[in-house]
């Protein structure tokens, strides 16, 4: 890990302890031992580089040939949890049905069944293989053979331009939009933490999101955040990369609904979230809700939530009401980054 990034991720991890260690007369308990955390690709270390989405094919008995994907998740100190997808990656052939994994991971059991031996790394889940050079080659348990290689996916709406009449929110340039002046770092990307300047009622929204590589973390501390929508219904942001998909993990609803498939690319990828959002209408005193607020939301371009209608404002949301309400990008104690974030408003 370069200076630069440990002295980041030491500083994001002691402003997450420091607030959850604040409790009113409950006696604070020991602060953790920080764990291994990495902003960019080049700290990330060897993990990081066998970590990923592999796809490509499975011979059958027969010769007959399916496509077939598999995701390797980081558990820390060269041990990893595996999944295989029939059809291919989520969003990109799986049927979303079959998932084939020894126990499944969810956010505070990721089940180690993969480990780092010298220069390969060897895959004991329910397919046995083993990975070197980017590739993966093994069997099933039917002993079909496959081959997989390495893939890194990119949204399709990433670096999406806004369109005429698109309000810039975050550029590279300046914070002037958010109400907060000091979230820009060196390299020019947008710390989590801050409300947007403006209020907004009917929007369309583009987000880029980048979140850390925390391999030994588990649960919400691994890169947790949120995007609020009026500040009121939060869209969970967290490393949930080969997980359940739950409605607490990416791209779910917070508390409220899961996404349909669980679209989270790897840590450090950059990710996309593309919301269509219409707040919720009320009779002309204000107080009466005629009309729940919807959303639809594409995470890195594949419908997650299709005019999912928002019974109530998520935990940490302001209440609803007829007003309009910023964005926010919650700080929750973790590294998360956003560039390229744009809004365009519906009259």
């Amino acid at each position: 890990m370069t200076r630069k990034s440990a002295w980041l991720c030491g500083a994001w991890w002691l402003l997450g302890v420091v607030c959850l260690a604040y409790g009113g007369e409950k006696k604070a308990e020991p602060p953790k031992k920080p764990q291994f955390c990495a902003i960019d690709e080049e700290s990330a270390g060897p993990d990081f580089k066998v970590q990923g989405e592999y796809v490509g094919e499975v011979t059958g008995a027969d010769g007959a040939k399916q496509k077939l994907g598999a995701q390797i998740i980081a558990c820390g100190s060269g041990t990893f949890h595996s999944a295989f997808f029939p059809g291919g990656l989520p969003g990109d052939g799986w049927d979303g049905k079959m998932k084939l994994e020894k126990t499944p991971a969810k956010q505070g059991n990721i089940p180690v069944d993969t480990k780092t031996d010298g220069d390969k790394t060897v895959v004991d889940g329910v397919y046995k293989a083993t990975i070197a050079g980017g590739v993966m080659t093994g069997e099933t348990d039917k002993k079909e053979k496959f081959e997989l290689k390495k893939v890194v996916r990119k949204s399709p709406t990433l670096e999406l331009k806004p369109p005429p009449g698109a309000i810039v929110l975050f550029d590279g340039t300046n914070t002037d939009e958010w109400n907060k002046k000091n979230h820009m770092d060196s390299r020019k990307l947008l710390k989590c933490g801050g409300l947007t300047v403006r209020k907004f009622q009917d929007y369309t929204l583009h987000v880029e999101l980048c979140l850390p590589f925390k391999p030994e973390s588990r649960g919400q501390e691994r890169g947790n955040s949120g995007v609020y929508m009026q500040n009121r219904y939060e869209c969970q942001v967290l490393d949930s990369f080969g997980l359940a998909g739950d409605n607490n993990e990416c791209g779910g609803i917070y508390t409220l609904a899961a996404p349909k498939v669980n679209m989270c690319f790897p840590p450090l990828s950059w990710q996309t979230y593309d919301f269509e959002f219409e707040a919720a209408k009320y009779e002309a005193d204000g107080k009466t809700k005629t009309k729940l607020a919807v959303v639809t939301l594409k995470h890195n371009g594949v419908v997650v939530h299709d005019k999912l209608e928002l019974k109530k404002s998520t935990g940490g949301g302001i209440p609803e009401t007829s007003a309009p309400g910023p964005i926010q990008f919650q700080d929750h104690g973790n590294p998360v980054f956003y560039r390229n974030v744009w809004i365009v408003e519906k009259k």
